[in-house]
């Protein structure tokens, strides 16, 4: 069944509106009209199966036939806190991050991050970053659109990131603390934030600040990966180990 997104304010009682891209689609693409059934959610968890009343010039009028908790969003919120990466490779990151069930995803400016945002440029990619995280979101019926935030530098991301029951930092250096281990004794954690460096990784002035900050180094294993590579593997063994994968 064809899922949307909706704001609060769209929501009137027992009636939703729809508009914007979304009335389009319903209407031009999915040729939907009165008396077909869509799903809309909320973004902050709740689903409605709703019935279409009517089509006006710009919005569709609904009227809610069920409401109910979004079933999808894991119990384990993790934020990444990702390196800037050249090219398109952070619209991938996003995108399977989301799928993957992230909770929040704040791009970081370090050390070795070559990529350079005015202010012009760096709206337009914040307003991508976002259009790819909602798109996501709805492909794989998640009751949060995970949001990307305005790029920080290195010490606002560590500062952002002090509030976490656990944060990591993997580093090809690190030889004596395996991600396995530390999960292993993390089984309450609720909260986690994970920092992955831009190519080039993090420099060792990086890592020692962020140790010095409570933050944990981690090996990922003898193979070192690709920056978009490392932040979906560790979110995905932290969605099998402390969260809904493996359950």
């Amino acid at each position: 069944m064809p899922r949307f997104f909706v704001r609060k304010s769209d929501i009137y009682g027992d009636f939703i509106n729809i508009s914007g891209e979304d009335f389009n689609h319903i209407k031009k693409v999915l040729r939907l009209g009165k008396g077909d059934k869509v799903t809309v959610c909320d973004g902050e968890g709740t689903d409605y199966l709703v019935e279409i009343e009517k089509i006006e010039d710009a919005v569709i009028n609904t009227r809610i036939v069920e409401a109910m908790k979004n079933a999808t969003e894991p119990p384990l919120k993790v934020t990444l806190f990702q390196g800037l990466p050249k090219s398109d490779k952070m619209d991938y990151i996003i995108q399977k991050a989301v799928e993957l069930g992230i909770n929040e995803i704040v791009p970081v400016i370090t050390e070795r991050t070559v990529v350079k945002m005015d202010e012009k440029s760096g709206s337009k990619k914040y307003e991508r970053w976002n259009r790819i995280s909602m798109e996501a979101a709805k492909q794989c019926n998640r009751g949060i659109i995970p949001k990307v935030g305005i790029p920080l530098s290195f010490k606002e991301a560590l500062d952002n990131a002090k509030g976490s029951s656990l944060a990591l930092i993997p580093y090809e250096k690190e030889t004596g603390i395996k991600l396995k281990e530390v999960l292993s004794s993390s089984s309450s954690v609720e909260k986690v934030s994970v920092f992955i460096g831009p190519e080039g990784g993090f420099t060792e002035t990086e890592i020692e600040t962020a140790v010095s900050c409570g933050i944990c180094p981690v090996t990922l294993g003898p193979r070192i990966l690709r920056t978009e590579t490392a932040g979906i593997a560790v979110l995905s063994i932290l969605m099998y180990e402390l969260g809904d994968v493996g359950a």
